[in-house]
């Protein structure tokens, strides 16, 4: 019951980050936001723990395997192999749910059939009998992921389609009702959970069976959506732990009581009388009746709840679908802006596929939130009544951020710099008063709160990690967009502690004037919530640089300290460069190439400080080459080795370009059982002969690792460009397969960034 295991929750596009957050909030570990689902690591109790609580997401699967499935004879083969008997009976059923294609497997109800023919032929060949087929209510619901030449094959846990609640009653409906996980995710964009918690009400004008209010009781009383549903299929799954089931049910029952003693006003009203009616029956059959309050009302004649003075609104209007006539869409945007310009002080999130909405309504967007595509997708516009916002463009947004895509792309991509790419200038921790500044300066005073919550979240899992140096803030807030580094002297320099603050460039719309404003509340409120002298603080601004400009140093303070990882001993600049000369976010991956090591030929390419280097030898490397252009690095690396008692003859320094070095050693027929790739995206040096793109010259590099690379050696290759693909096909050319290891090396304390970095595992095929 203890096993680690692997899970990907399913949920619409735009919603990752949304369903990233709630996993996280759940307590589950190694959350990483994919394309349409999210990936999260743990035990069976994890995996029944997001059944029972998740909102968000459509499923819930736990990974048996990934098999070849470049052609039906392998996916068969592939599938037989594994342990269906310690999954279900063999008199139980089985369902196959079946998606992807490739050129072998053209047709997804083929796939289905053979993967169900492997099932069965393993159960006749160990037990005499096998499982049948149930499509509807099966003991096992499998499910294959077919993508390239692999198809995944997971258990769907949940067993059915997780937005059936439970308190909807079959064959009664209004027209184009609203999915229970879409609801979920409104309320989520538009915030109701913090709405909510400061006893805001909810109200919602035009609501149909009475989704929203329902869902938004649950969210404000934290009532499991597993409280509701009758029957759970996940029981008839071999592996699961009743135990910890039981002990999720005592606990979502009690936090149900005690939530619905704080639930704060929700009401929900309709002019159609038969969806009054129906709602008043889900209401019932949600265990809400006496809590939720349902009037059949005309719009026209809509008023908050009584004695509530701010809150949120979402509504779902029947544009075009459930009204009769889409002639009368000027009538009802007529009625929604007198309804709803004055409500000032109150949210409004609207479900509207209409680009002219804003205009409508007479109300400039906070935000706009694109979720889902095809005949599933939905538009959130998100308005603060009262208030003049910015205007907002479509978009995908961060859960609770305000931003568009495009903002949010482009605060993003600095999340780690490419190593040549950005450069910063340091100033000079803020004097500012911090009670000032939280006065004055909007939005200082949330950002100490969220800091100083993040500072204590993550204080307490680096204590018990034995983590010294960690990220503690990554932009949570949009209009503090800056990352803060905790470090934490060792050896020489123990007992100091230091705060590496960077800020993300703003967009060019942005006004610059409240940026530095934000940048120097931030500068001055550091310092005082982690308890980090102000000399101590080291503020850099992250800007794109051009040319030779992006190698400058743009400060000669010359503060230098020793931090210790995971037992090894590392120099750190805080001053001078953009970076300090350990990149946080492969800390799990300098572990992982510390257990690959021993008794390896290590060769560590774009060595930048040489850490890889160090932990290769500390796992046992018998020698090492580690190879860097710049003579800066190269000279730290050997520091860092020495530092740990590694400058010894066997381990190798040299300072060249990567691939011209390639080149000779091939030539001399060197050969490294163990090879470290981390290449910069971009860079120009006047040292190489052209220019480097990784993207575009990726295929190059391996191939050319290749030539270096020991029968049975492993090339460690990681990329931090955003949008990064890697070229499988290129690879497979020149001889190589590679296995995404993201996962594995995204550190708890960079979760919440996603794509901060990718990794592969490459070997010869």
């Amino acid at each position: 019951m203890t096993e680690r295991l692997r899970f990907f929750a399913p949920c619409p596009p735009g919603v990752e980050p949304l369903l990233a957050d709630e996993l996280r909030r759940l307590g589950l570990r190694g959350v990483r936001p994919q394309r349409s689902g999210v990936l999260f690591a743990g035990t069976v109790a994890d995996g029944q723990r997001a059944v029972y609580w998740t909102r968000l997401a459509s499923r819930v699967l736990l990974t048996l395997a990934e098999v070849d499935a470049s052609s039906t004879v392998a996916l068969y083969e592939g599938v037989r192999e594994l342990p269906w008997e310690e999954h279900v009976r063999a008199d139980g059923t089985i369902s196959v749910d079946a998606g992807g294609t490739n050129d072998s497997l053209r047709n997804t109800q083929f796939t289905a059939v053979r993967v169900k023919d492997a099932v069965a032929d393993r159960f006749r060949d160990k037990c005499g009998t096998r499982p049948s087929v149930d499509g509807r209510a099966p003991d096992l619901r499998i499910n294959v992921a077919v993508r390239a030449r692999t198809a995944t094959i997971s258990i769907d846990l949940a067993g059915e389609p997780l937005h059936r609640r439970g308190y909807r009653e079959a064959g009664l409906q209004v027209e184009a009702p609203m999915k229970e996980t879409l609801a979920a995710t409104v309320l989520e964009v538009a915030g109701w959970r913090e709405i909510a918690e400061r006893g805001g009400a909810f109200a919602d004008p035009m609501c149909g069976s009475g989704t929203l209010a329902i869902e938004a009781a649950l969210v404000a009383a934290n009532i499991a959506p597993g409280l509701l549903r009758e029957g759970h299929p996940i029981e008839r799954w071999l592996g699961f732990d009743a135990e910890a089931w039981q002990r999720q049910v005592v606990s979502a029952e009690r936090r149900r009581a005690e939530g619905l003693e704080r639930l704060p006003v929700i009401l929900a009203s309709d002019s159609d009388p038969r969806a009054v009616d129906i709602a008043k029956r889900f209401v019932a059959r949600a265990g809400l009746d006496g809590y939720v309050r349902v009037e059949r009302k005309e719009l026209e004649g809509f008023v908050p709840p009584p004695g509530a003075n701010s809150g949120l609104i979402a509504t779902n209007p029947p544009w075009g679908e459930r009204l009769s006539d889409r002639a009368e869409l000027p009538a009802l945007y007529a009625v929604l802006a007198s309804t709803f310009e004055a409500l000032a002080g109150w949210r409004l999130a609207v479900v509207s596929p209409d680009p002219d909405l804003s205009t409508h309504l007479h109300l400039n967007p906070a935000g706009i939130h694109a979720l889902g595509t095809g005949k599933g997708a939905a538009t959130v516009t998100v308005f603060e009544i009262g208030k003049a916002s910015m205007p907002a463009e479509t978009g995908d947004k961060r859960p609770g951020s305000g931003r568009t895509a495009r903002e949010a792309r482009e605060q993003r991509e600095a999340r780690r710099p490419d190593k040549a790419a950005v450069t910063s200038a340091t100033i000079a921790a803020s004097t500012a008063d911090p009670a000032a500044v939280r006065e004055t300066v909007k939005g200082a005073a949330e950002f100490a709160n969220r800091l100083g919550k993040m500072a204590k979240h993550y204080g307490k899992w680096a204590q018990r990690a034995g983590v010294t140096c960690y990220r503690i803030y990554d932009a949570d807030l949009p209009d503090f967009s800056f990352a803060v580094d905790l470090y934490q002297g060792a050896g020489p320099d123990e007992g100091k502690r230091w705060v590496h603050m960077a800020e993300y460039a703003a967009p060019a719309y942005i006004d610059a004037e409240r940026a530095s404003a934000r940048l120097e509340a931030a500068a001055a409120l550091v310092p005082e919530i982690l308890g980090v002298a102000a000399e101590d603080v080291f503020v850099k601004r992250r800007e794109r640089q051009r040319g030779s400009t992006q190698y400058v140093k743009q400060s000669r303070q010359g503060v230098k300290g020793v931090v210790a990882e995971n037992g090894l001993l590392f120099e750190v600049n805080l001053s001078d460069y953009l970076d300090t000369g350990l990149f946080l976010d492969h800390r799990d991956t300098r572990a992982w190439i510390r257990e690959l090591a021993a008794g390896t030929r290590f060769l560590n390419l774009f060595a930048y400080t040489g850490s890889a280097t160090v932990y290769a030898a500390a796992g046992g490397a018998a020698q090492s080459t580690t190879v860097d252009l710049s003579a800066t690095y190269t000279a730290w690396a050997g520091r860092n080795m020495a530092l740990n008692g590694f400058e010894t003859p066997e381990h190798v320094r040299v300072q060249a370009d990567t691939l011209a070095w390639l080149e000779e050693a091939a030539g001399q027929r060197e050969r490294f059982d163990l090879v470290f790739c981390d290449p910069p995206t971009f860079s120009n040096s006047k040292r190489m002969d052209g220019t480097w793109d990784v993207q575009r010259d990726h295929v190059v590099l391996l191939t050319a690792v290749n030539d270096v690379l020991a029968d049975d050696g492993v090339i460690v290759f990681s990329c931090n460009r955003r949008g990064f693909t890697l070229d499988e096909a290129g690879l497979a050319e020149a001889g190589l397969t590679a296995k995404d290891v993201a996962a594995r090396t995204i550190p708890k304390d960079f979760e919440s960034t996603p794509g901060i970095h990718s990794c592969w595992r490459i070997e010869r095929a």
